[in-house]
């Protein structure tokens, strides 16, 4: 007799372990589909000028009185300290980048800092001047037309070795940010499959079992990639959004593929057929992958509601890739380990492979923990939770930092350059742009108001001049940029907006009838991002937390499991916060990753990682949860069954951990600050739950439970019956060791529902 076939994913297990050359060809097909429609498509960018809230609406206004056809840039020409730039140096090194410019494509509009009426392009000190210039185009254009220009001004630099001579605007800065981060995700994602095979190759100590995870996880990252490009062209991709397939993609397909191979390797062990083995494995780590799969995918969709085009991109790109991992567990790895039966252990490493045989089964170290936490379970419990709380307690004080500029790695050249703009120029690169807009920003009234509000601002201490005002072809449109204090995500910038939109508008353009007044700037739209997701990380915490405890309350048919499992993964996630607190927030650490702390974390982050975070962390509770389950289901104690059942999965969740550690601490390696707090974030995370929660926390909760675990109120009994066991023709009957089914109200062990 062969494995009960009584679920989908015993159904598509048996089918795939039958049918092996038409799963396996199946999915190669859909692989190729995938990737070559990807491939056709494209993906399609979201607009980097894509806002919330009032900057949002500012660039609205701004974007229908000025059609964008122009992009600003400047070079700045410096001579060195106690010299002056009207000097014959300087200005050889001005006429040159002026005639270097003018003659590259698409650059229209140079305004030399010696013209006349342009002396606001000289630094108060003489030692710097602007040469000022537009390029054709839209953001996106300029980012490409810019490159030639970008080059001719490093020929003027390299002429003239006794002058600073470079450019920083909006094109150029784009385009160093953008080929600065993907080298880096490049790095991160080349570095990525290499370590993971490595810690595979230790895992299983052959090169057959090693590259079955990772080919699951391969193909399965190449399919998602496909299909996002395709779905770019209805909902417009980030561009991070590789990397962040790549990050889930290869933890939930390596996960996946452990799953089942460990399991099949089991029962292999157990004396069943190669066939029987993989149907066994389907019956139960199949199913744990379905449910695990299904709880990720909810937690993903938790972005769906962070109210930004960004974060809705992100989460449809990591479920699309969990649900693909899904699809090819069920079928493609079934199918795979049943062709390849024992030339599974093919290219054994030499000691390697002969040692982990002989180890195969419980680990000793394991072992010791795990039994330490099930002798004495309060202790280790109390012992736990108080690690965890330590580790957490930094997160009391953590807060959010929106990142800008002066966060950007120094090793990029436009932020040098962006720095000496700065320090010549305060304020200059980085305005706050407020949009004004009437049927008339001609009229007398607001042309006044429009000069106070000008007068106003230079006279506060959190902007300076000059405070340009320019006004659209149809007069109903104005714009008037003030240069800010700080560096537009510091407390001096917040504070210059919050008293530009509390008072200065307000008492300004903001009294004249008619007239609507909003602000955008790099400042403004760092504030309002980081007010969105202050304002909707409840209900994603809700919506998340909510769907998540149903799904597992039907799938173990207990009310303890879920609330359990929430209180856990918060633990975790409460821990991950507070290391990032105390490295990033308080600047730990800083000379070995490599960063100066801005005092927060990145606004997105928190949200993020918590999304994350919960879905990953539900894959090891529910595969650790399913094997506790069978053991119970054969009529193992609870005791029993916790120790049977995390110790059979312990190498597993291990090996899995260690893959994601590794891969999520590449990214911390990155040159952006806000991608090394995504990369510390994670690997610590992870590496928690996989250790101090799941081998000490969760056994020890268990036995303390006991049998209320299971606990189910009565007036829930009409959820369905599922069962965890897969068993065989060739394991005793479980049903005569089985306990007796609880009354409706009772729990297992006898005892009143109440008690």
């Amino acid at each position: 007799m062969s494995t009960p076939k009584t679920t989908f994913a015993a159904r598509a297990g048996h089918w795939s372990a039958h049918h092996r050359k038409a799963a396996i060809g199946l999915w190669l097909t859909f692989i190729v589909a995938a990737v070559v429609a990807g491939q056709a498509a494209g993906l399609v960018k979201a607009d980097v000028a894509t806002g919330v809230g009032e900057s949002a609406r500012a660039e609205q206004v701004l974007d229908r009185g000025f059609p964008q056809d122009t992009v600003a840039e400047s070079v700045i020409v410096q001579v060195p300290a106690g010299g002056r730039v009207t000097d014959r140096a300087g200005r050889a090194a001005i006429s040159d980048v002026v005639a270097r410019v003018s003659a590259q494509p698409g650059v229209v509009d140079v305004r030399s800092p010696l013209g006349r009426g342009n002396r606001g392009q000289l630094s108060p000190d003489g030692r710097s001047a602007l040469v000022q210039f537009d390029i054709r185009g839209t953001d996106a254009e300029a980012e490409t037309a810019v490159a030639p220009v970008v080059a001719a001004v490093k020929d003027v630099a390299a002429e003239h070795p006794g002058v600073f001579v470079g450019q920083f605007g909006a094109a150029s800065a784009s385009a160093a940010l953008s080929k600065a981060m993907g080298d880096d995700f490049k790095k991160a994602e080349q570095l990525s499959l290499p370590v993971t095979l490595l810690i595979l190759l230790l895992a299983f100590g052959s090169l057959v079992a090693a590259g079955v995870p990772l080919l699951l996880g391969v193909t399965a990252v190449m399919a998602a990639l496909g299909l996002v490009n395709v779905l770019s062209h209805a909902i417009p991709m980030d561009e991070s959004i590789t990397s962040i397939v790549l990050l889930i993609g290869l933890a939930v397909g390596v996960d996946y593929s452990l799953f089942y191979l460990r399991r099949e390797r089991e029962e292999r062990r157990n004396g069943l057929s190669k066939t029987e083995a993989v149907e066994k494995a389907s019956a139960t780590s199949g199913r744990a992958v379905l449910v695990s799969g299904i709880t990720v995918m909810i937690a993903m969709a938790g972005m769906f509601i962070a109210g930004d085009s960004t974060f809705t991109a992100l989460g449809l790109g990591a479920i699309i890739v969990v649900a693909v991992a899904v699809v090819g567990s069920l079928t493609f790895i079934p199918a795979l380990l049943a062709a390849l039966g024992d030339k599974i252990d093919r290219g054994r490493i030499p000691f390697l492979g002969k040692r982990l045989e002989r180890r195969e089964g419980h680990s000793r170290f394991w072992e010791a923990v795990v039994g330490t936490s099930l002798r004495r379970p309060l202790v280790s419990a109390i012992a736990a939770a108080g690690v965890l709380l330590v580790l957490a307690a930094p997160a009391l004080k953590m807060n959010t930092a929106l990142t800008g500029l002066n966060d950007m790695p120094r090793s990029i050249e436009a932020m040098r350059v962006y720095d000496r703009m700065q320090e010549a120029y305060p304020g200059g690169q980085i305005p706050a742009v407020v949009a004004i807009a009437a049927q008339d920003v001609r009229t007398p009234e607001l042309r006044a108001a429009i000069a106070d509000l000008r007068r106003r601002a230079i006279a506060s201490p959190g902007f300076q001049a000059p405070a340009d005002v320019t006004v659209s072809r149809d007069g109903t449109v104005a714009q008037v940029d003030l240069p800010m204090a700080g560096d537009g995500t510091d407390a001096a910038s917040q504070r210059a907006l919050a008293d530009l939109r509390d008072t200065l508008i307000p008492e300004t353009v903001g009294s004249v009838p008619g007239a609507r007044a909003s602000v955008s700037g790099i400042a403004a739209g760092n504030a309002d991002f980081n007010d969105l997701m202050v304002s909707r990380a409840p209900y994603v915490f809700l919506f998340v937390l909510t769907l998540a405890f149903v799904l597992l309350l039907v799938t173990f048919r207990s009310i303890v499991i879920p609330i359990k499992a929430i209180v856990l993964n918060l633990l975790s996630v409460a821990a991950a916060y507070g290391v990032l607190s105390w490295v990033f927030v308080q600047g730990h650490l800083e000379n070995v990753l490599g960063f100066t702390s801005n005092g927060g974390i990145a606004s997105w982050l928190p949200m993020f990682l918590f999304v994350i975070l919960f879905g990953l962390s539900m894959d090891y509770h529910v595969f650790i949860l399913s094997r506790v389950r069978e053991a119970v289901d054969r009529g193992r104690s609870t005791d029993d069954a916790v120790r049977e059942g995390i110790l059979s999965t312990a190498s597993t969740v291990t090996s899995a951990a260690f893959v994601m550690v590794a891969v999520f601490a590449i990214f911390a390696t990155l040159g952006a600050i806000e991608f090394k707090q995504m990369g510390v974030g994670l690997a610590v995370a992870i590496l928690i739950d996989a250790t101090i929660v799941r081998a000490v926390l969760l056994p020890a909760s268990m036995k303390l439970l006991g049998e209320r675990n299971w606990y189910l109120p009565a007036w829930l009994e009409w959820l369905p019956r599922m069962s965890w066991e897969g068993e065989t023709a060739r394991e005793p009957n479980a049903a005569q060791h089985r306990e007796p089914a609880p009354r409706p109200g009772r729990l297992p062990g006898g005892e009143p529902a109440g008690a």
